[in-house]
């Protein structure tokens, strides 16, 4: 783990035990303590379609437009539900859905559609059986760490401060802490992917601004940021449609962002069937309009000695509550 990624605030658990303090620098060997305990001592684990309501969830995100057209090909649904029942978690992580969706719905829909859909996108873009194993282990917390966000932050329907833009960018260094440590393992690839999430394949993204080449993390972050456009917002009364959504996410894509291939992927599936047609293609004729109203105005990454970082390191307390809103949305997608 590069040592350049520090945290800004506090990393707190459900029972609001602190792991790490502000201002860690997420080293090899921090991580390497942080492990620890759950190697020697792993956690109780439990499939994950068995916890709760999880699996009747997720039959619903397949009955609700747009996703019964994404996903209305039967035997391709089977498949994604299928490895979705190997998937096993440390008992403490199933307790962050039942947590998500008492506190915040919008983020436990969001986690458990984004976890179908980068099932879905993998099956096209993922050849390697084992590499494809590593894409059902990485997907289903990416947003974990949002934990870790006050829920006047996340809930806030007017545009956010520069205090309140590094609160909300936390998420991503908090998930990975948390992820390692309950995992055991700083490398697993849903710790990967839930510090990786907002990374970008030209650089633009965050905490650490590097050039995502993790293919499984941009499957998972293509799926994300389209989940969060088509969806409503406290700060946006009115969700994108489909196709301006798409795209918003080719122009992402022409820009770098992601591959376009992913976003081919996403179109295909998105698609009204067509005689004839057994692929979709990109359109530069852009028909679509954003909606009105949209108050987001992008994130700024939180650095813990920027001079909005100097006051009280919340993450505790009525302040730390969950929130209701992930702002994957145009101008960055926090």
């Amino acid at each position: 783990m590069e040592s350049s990624l520090q945290l800004c605030y506090p990393v707190l658990t459900l029972d609001g035990e602190e792991l790490l303090p502000a201002g860690t620098y997420l080293t090899k060997e921090t991580m390497e303590e942080l492990t620890r305990p759950a190697r020697e001592r792993p956690f109780p684990v439990k499939q994950l379609l068995e916890y709760g309501s999880i699996a009747s969830d997720l039959q619903r995100i397949f009955q609700k437009p747009p996703y019964n057209r994404i996903f209305s090909d039967p035997a391709r649904t089977k498949e994604v539900f299928e490895t979705m029942q190997r998937v096993t978690f440390p008992q403490p992580l199933l307790e962050f859905y039942r947590h998500f969706k008492i506190h915040d719905p919008y983020d436990y829909w969001h986690i458990l559609t984004v976890f179908a859909l980068s099932l879905l996108l993998a099956q096209d873009l993922i050849d390697d059986r084992k590499e494809l194993a590593r894409e059902v282990l990485a997907s289903p917390s990416h947003d974990f760490g949002k934990l870790c966000v006050p829920l006047a932050v996340l809930t806030k329907r007017t545009p956010l401060d520069e205090p309140e833009q590094e609160l909300l960018s936390h998420h991503a260094a908090a998930g990975y802490v948390l992820l390692s440590h309950y995992l055991g393992d700083s490398e697993h690839p849903a710790a990967i992917t839930a510090r990786d999430h907002h990374e970008r394949c030209n650089g633009s993204g965050y905490p650490r601004g590097i050039t995502l080449q993790n293919r499984i993390v941009e499957i998972v972050a293509c799926g994300d940021v389209f989940d969060a456009l088509i969806s409503q917002r406290p700060y946006r009364p009115r969700s994108y449609n489909v196709r301006t959504a798409l795209e918003e996410m080719t122009l992402q894509a022409e820009q770098g962002a992601f591959g376009l291939d992913v976003v081919h992927a996403l179109i295909n599936h998105c698609r009204e069937p067509i005689p004839g047609q057994t692929e979709g293609k990109f359109s530069h004729e852009k028909r679509g309009a954003s909606p009105s109203g949209n108050l987001y105005r992008g994130v700024k990454p939180c650095r813990f000695d920027s001079p909005c970082g100097q006051g009280e390191r919340q993450g505790s307390g009525e302040s730390g509550k969950l929130g209701g809103w992930d702002p994957e949305t145009p101008d960055g997608e926090p």
